[in-house]
Order: structure tokens, then C-alpha cells, then sequence
């Protein structure tokens, strides 16, 4: 049985430019392709959770024009449930132009309006019959804080995706799950040495905390102890939604009861998976792919 998870956060439609060579700041570049893809830290872990054969649901916010009308159609070609999110209308859809460099690494340039309602009256109230998990980040703290209120009164598991420190200190309180980048950790403690920086953030603090590091892996906090998970090994393409897609796969794992060192290394190879490919989140694997990868049976696609 597919198990649903809601999530809040940002849908974008991306422009990803693949350079042949490295970014040179000032001078002309020849992209050698182009992509338009689906982007956003809430559409590309949607994306994932769908592709991994959960029920994804999005409370997004996008505009009533031709972008917003692109993404709803490609992300309801890929079976996420975008019912939860209205188009609004006289507001323009986020937009990025992204440069992605022969190493993976990427450069992002993006639109967003600044006019869109922070709290728009098609806020749910209520989560949706069957939710396991709730998913959320800083893109959006209000529509995360309402998903996560929800979750709470149910005791739900409610996943913190921290790119960056939240505004909303109550995101953390709320949320049961909580898993930093690596960049927003190190900035939020002024400590260099992520597994000392976790262990200083988590020590004293209920519920769980992590924190990714890409290609050097995950560290997490467990039992008292940081305890270090090794990054698959691939050849890396593309890093460009990779942290949203691991918080997509770690959510449905979480939802799914899969214990925490498997739901970990489940969104670990959905992530190295991703990275693999081009296309942003869009490069997100299917659940037969993630499967083989950990080396357990293939139940299905």
C-alpha cells in the first residue's frame, strides 16, 4: 500500500544550462544543452516520493500564467496530487536559470514573487485520510508550520528539510525529524567540524537530528553518539536538487517504518542516484533503481 506524504515548499520552473567547461565570471558561455525541467525544493521531493512509489501530495504556491500552468501539468504527468494548491491568480510562478558545470556543481539565479500571500485562505486545516509523514522547509516556513502543526496534533512524523536556518524557530520544536545541509549546520553553530557541530545542536534536544554532506555522506545523531553514514559512490553529473530528493526519500522511508539506518542509506542512493543524471530533480530514480543499488529484492517499478 502506498504510503502518502504531504509536503510544503517552493515549485519553480528551472532553465538548467550544462556548461562544457568551468563557469568564468564576466565572460560569454556556449552551453553545450539546455533543460527545462521541473525545479524547487517541494516539487523535486514530491517528484522523488512519487517516483519511489509513494502518494505525494504538494502544498505549493504558483501563479495563475503559462509557467505555473507547465508545472502543474508536469507534475501531474509524474502523479503528484496537486489538489492541496490552487493557482493564484495576478501572481507570477518562481522561475530559475541554473548553470551546471562539467564537476556537477551548480550556480542558480532566481525569480520569485515577493507579492504572493504568505498565508492563502486554501491553507489546509486538516491532513489529508491516510498521511504518514509531512515534509517541509525553509522556502515556505508558513505553509511548513501549518503542516507540521497538523502533524503534531496527530503525532505524525514531520520531516525539517534545514537548507538554511529558519526564520520560525518553532519549525524545529514542531518537527520530529530534522536533517541540516551541511552549509546551514556550520553557520548555525560556528563550528567547521560537522560531526562536533551536529553533536553541540542535538545534545539535550528531543526527537532526531542529521545533517548531509553530499558526496562525504550523512552524520547522524543517535543514541548520544554521531554516528557516520558513507555516500554511495557514482559518477556525479549533476548535484542540482540532490538534497531535496534525499528529504523526499528519507520522509517516505520514515513513513514506510523503515528503521532509521535503512530509511538513511534508502534516501542516500535515491540521492546518489540523482546525481548521476542531469535534469535537477528531475534526474530522481525509481524505486527498483534505489532498490538494486541497496542490494534488497525488486518489488517493483
Amino acid at each position: 500500500m502506498k504510503q502518502t506524504v504531504v509536503n510544503a515548499g517552493v515549485a519553480v520552473a528551472d532553465e538548467v544550462y550544462f556548461l562544457p567547461g568551468a563557469l568564468v565570471p564576466g565572460e560569454k558561455h556556449r552551453a553545450a544543452n539546455v533543460l527545462r525541467v521541473i525545479g524547487g525544493n517541494g516539487a523535486n521531493a514530491a517528484l522523488a516520493i512519487a517516483r519511489l512509489g509513494g502518494d505525494a501530495r504538494l502544498l505549493t504556491r504558483t501563479g495563475a500564467d503559462a509557467a505555473g500552468e507547465a508545472l502543474r501539468a508536469g507534475l501531474a504527468a509524474e502523479s503528484v496530487d496537486f489538489s492541496l494548491s490552487p493557482p493564484i491568480s495576478g501572481r507570477t510562478t518562481s522561475t530559475s536559470t541554473i548553470i551546471v558545470e562539467p564537476d556537477g556543481a551548480r550556480t542558480i539565479v532566481n525569480h520569485f514573487d515577493r507579492d504572493f500571500p504568505d498565508r492563502p485562505e486554501w491553507l489546509p486545516t486538516a491532513l489529508p485520510a491516510g498521511t504518514g509523514a509531512v515534509l517541509g522547509d525553509v522556502r515556505w516556513e508558513t505553509g511548513t508550520r501549518q503542516l507540521f502543526e497538523l502533524a503534531h496534533q496527530k503525532k505524525m512524523i514531520a520531516v525539517f528539510d534545514g537548507d538554511r536556518e529558519p526564520i520560525d524557530s518553532m519549525l524545529i520544536t514542531l518537527s520530529t525529524h530534522r536533517v541540516f545541509s551541511a552549509q546551514a549546520l556550520r553557520e548555525m553553530t560556528r563550528t567547521s567540524d560537522l560531526a562536533a557541530a551536529l553533536e553541540c545542536f542535538a545534545k539535550g534536544r528531543d526527537g532526531y537530528f542529521g545533517v548531509t554532506d553530499g558526496g562525504h555522506g550523512v552524520y547522524s545523531y543517535e543514541n548520544g553518539n554521531v554516528v557516520h553514514y558513507q555516500a554511495f559512490a557514482v559518477d556525479v553529473v549533476d548535484t542540482l536538487g540532490a538534497g531535496d530528493v534525499w528529504h523526499g526519500a528519507f520522509a517516505l522511508a520514515l513513513a514506510e517504518r523503515q528503521p532509521l539506518p535503512e530509511a538513511i542509506r534508502f534516501a542516500s542512493a535515491a540521492a546518489a542516484l540523482k546525481c548521476a543524471r542531469r535534469g535537477g530533480g528531475m534526474g530522481a530514480p525509481s524505486r527498483a533503481e534505489v532498490e538494486r543499488m541497496l542490494g534488497r529484492p525488486v518489488t517493483g517499478s
